[in-house]
C-alpha cells in the first residue's frame, strides 16, 4: 500500500525547541468542548478525504490542463501549482463526469460509524452508553423529495423534537479525517476551526430548478475561547453563516480522554452538557444550530436547507491538528498530529472545476445563478484572521437564543461561485494577483 501523504511532513518533534513545541500545542480544552456533527440522515454527498479527493482531479489553470491525469498533485506539493499565475486561476477539476455520479464523489464509504460496532477497544466505552440516530433521523425520499415538496410537507418529515433528556448519543469516527486549525489571537483568545471537507456540493432548488452545485465544499465552524473557557461558537453557511453564544447552542455529552481514543459519554451518567452541537444540511452542508427546514428569501421565491438528526459524527476521532499564526502566515503541524503535512494549505487555487460555460451541455442560468459554480478555496481564506467571530464582513451578532427553524434568511447568492476577497488577493498574492491569467 502506498504511504499516505497525511504522513508526508518533515518536521521532527525530537528537534523541536521549547518555544516551539509551544507554539505548536493544541491546548486540551479545544478537544474538550470540540463539537458533535449531525450529518443529514438522507445525504448523498458524505465527508470526504482531501489526499484522497485529489487523487480523482488534474489541475487546470482556468480550462487549460496543466499535467497528465496520471501525475495528480499530493498533500505534500499542492502549493507548487502556485506557480502557474500564483495559483489563483487553478481549479482542480474532477476527472470524471459529475452527472455520472461517480462513487468517490458520494464518499458513502466515510459515514461515520456506529460506535458500539467498534472506534478502538471496546472495552473504553460504558455498557450503559448507546449510539442513536435519535429523533428526526428519517430522511426524505431522494434527491428530488426537496424540489416537489412545500413548506408544510418538509416540516412534516422532520420530527423537531429536541434530544432524548437521556442524552445517549455518542459521535462516530469517519474515514474522512476533519481539519483543525487552532489561532492564538492573544489577551487569553484562542480560535478553534474545525474544517469539514466534501468532494461534492449538490446546490438548492428554487422554483424547480438547482442552482449552485460545484466539485470540493469546505465548511467550517468556530469555537472561539477565552482563558480557556468557550464563549461563542461560529457555524458556516454558504458564504456567511451565523455565530451563537456558547450558552444558547445546544450541546450533548462531556468529551472523556480513554486510553487509544477520545470518546463521548452520554448526559445520562453526567450532571452537564459540554460539546456544541452542529446540524449539517442536506447536499449543500451548510451547518445550523437547529434541526429543522432553514428558509432563504430570494427575490424569485424561497430556497431550503433542510438538516435532521441523522449520523452523528465526532471529528476528534480522525482529524489532523494544526496551529496558525496569522502574522507571519505560518501554519504548523501540531503535538497532535506532528507528521502532518502544510504544503496543502498553502494552494491558492481552488478545490473544484471552473465554472462550466454555458457552451457545456450540463450548465445554464437562470436570474444570475448558474447551475454549476467555481469549486471553493481552501481553509487559508477563510478570514482564519478575523477579529469578530463571524466570517462576513460587516457587523458581528453573536446571539444568545437559537433561532425557531421557520426563520427566514436572506440568500446573497452565489453567481460563478467562490472567488478570492480583494483583501486576501492583497494580502496572499501582492500586485502580483491582480494580473488575471487567461489560458
Amino acid at each position: 500500500m502506498e504511504p499516505s501523504s497525511w504522513d508526508g511532513g518533515k518536521t521532527v518533534p525530537d528537534d523541536w525547541s521549547k518555544d516551539e513545541r509551544v507554539m505548536r500545542e493544541i491546548p486540551q480544552y479545544v478537544l474538550d468542548y470540540a463539537p458533535l456533527v449531525h450529518l443529514y440522515s438522507g445525504e448523498q454527498f458524505w465527508p470526504c478525504d482531501i489526499e484522497k479527493h485529489l487523487i480523482h482531479t488534474t489541475p487546470y489553470l482556468n480550462y487549460t490542463p496543466l499535467q497528465a491525469r496520471s501525475n495528480h498533485p499530493t498533500l505534500t506539493d499542492l502549493d507548487r501549482l502556485n506557480q502557474y499565475d500564483r495559483g489563483r486561476f487553478v481549479f482542480l477539476q474532477s476527472n470524471d463526469n459529475v452527472e455520472e455520479r461517480p462513487g468517490w464523489l458520494g464518499g458513502k464509504k466515510n459515514i461515520p460509524s456506529d460506535p458500539k460496532e467498534g472506534n478502538g477497544d471496546d472495552s473504553d466505552y460504558d455498557d450503559e452508553v448507546s449510539y442513536d440516530f435519535g429523533p428526526g433521523h428519517r430522511p426524505l425520499n431522494g434527491e428530488g423529495a426537496l424540489d416537489m415538496v412545500g413548506d408544510e410537507q418538509l416540516m412534516d418529515e422532520i420530527e423537531l423534537q429536541r434530544p432524548m433528556e437521556s442524552g445517549q448519543l455518542r459521535g462516530g469516527r469517519s474515514d474522512a479525517p476533519a481539519v483543525l486549525i487552532v489561532v492564538d489571537k492573544g489577551d487569553g483568545v484562542v480560535d478553534a476551526f474545525w474544517f469539514y471537507f466534501y468532494s461534492y456540493n449538490l446546490g438548492n432548488v428554487v422554483l424547480g430548478i438547482r442552482f449552485g452545485n460545484h466539485v470540493g465544499d469546505w465548511e467550517h465552524s468556530l469555537v472561539r475561547f477565552q482563558h480557556g473557557i468557550p464563549k461563542a461558537v461560529f457555524f458556516s453557511e454558504h458564504s456567511g453563516g451565523e455565530a451563537y453564544s456558547y450558552e444558547a447552542v445546544e450541546k450533548i455529552g462531556q468529551r472523556v480522554r480513554g486510553p487509544h481514543l477520545w470518546y463521548t459519554l452520554g448526559c445520562s451518567l453526567l450532571t452537564h452538557r459540554v460539546q456544541p452541537v452542529i446540524y449539517s444540511a442536506t447536499g449543500t452542508h451548510a451547518m445550523y444550530a437547529t434541526v429543522g427546514v432553514h428558509e432563504y428569501i430570494l427575490p424569485l421565491g424561497l430556497l431550503h436547507d433542510v438538516t435532521d438528526r441523522g449520523p452523528l459524527w465526532d471529528p476528534v476521532l480522525n482529524s489532523h491538528m494544526y496551529t496558525y499564526d496569522t502574522l507571519s502566515d505560518t501554519l504548523r503541524s501540531s503535538n497532535v498530529t506532528p507528521h502532518a503535512p502544510t504544503q496543502w494549505f498553502y494552494f491558492n487555487g481552488h478545490w473544484g472545476d471552473k465554472i462550466y460555460p454555458l457552451s457545456d451541455r450540463r450548465q445554464y442560468t437562470f436570474a444570475g445563478q448558474y447551475h454549476y459554480v467555481n469549486g471553493p478555496l481552501g481553509p487559508r481564506f477563510k478570514k482564519l484572521d478575523r477579529s469578530s467571530i463571524c466570517q462576513s464582513t460587516g457587523s458581528c451578532v453573536v446571539k444568545d437564543i437559537l433561532d425557531e427553524p421557520s426563520q427566514r434568511r436572506v440568500w446573497v447568492g452565489v453567481g460563478e461561485g467562490e472567488e478570492m476577497s480583494p483583501e486576501d488577493v492583497e494580502r496572499f498574492l501582492g500586485d502580483a494577483g491582480n494580473v488575471a491569467g487567461e489560458l
